[in-house]
């Protein structure tokens, strides 16, 4: 399957390292991992994340509180959000 990403998912996930990374230093670069194995995770189950509203799913990241919210189609899987679970829960609702 290809991954692509949302552009404003993207950004989330560059927004949420730099924190991390200016947290402590080597820690933006785990939770790129931990997005990273998610995403993995996705790839190879995408059916296996929890349906959230219609057709788009979540998987929780494992050492972060993050979930990567996603959707399916054919060949691809569409990442629409790297989302914090402690802040607003519908903000990424629109995205395609």
């Amino acid at each position: 399957m290809v991954v692509s990403f949302h552009e404003l998912a993207e950004r989330e996930l560059i927004d949420a390292a730099e924190y991390y990374e200016r947290e402590q230093p080597g820690l933006g670069a785990a939770f790129i991992a931990d997005v990273q194995r998610c995403t993995d995770a996705i790839v190879d189950h995408p059916e296996a994340g929890a349906v959230i509203r219609g057709r788009v799913r979540r998987r929780l990241c494992r050492r972060f509180p993050y979930g990567v919210l996603y959707s399916i189609r054919q060949d691809t899987v569409r990442i629409l959000a790297v989302m914090n679970l402690r802040r607003r829960p519908g903000y990424w609702i629109g995205r395609s």
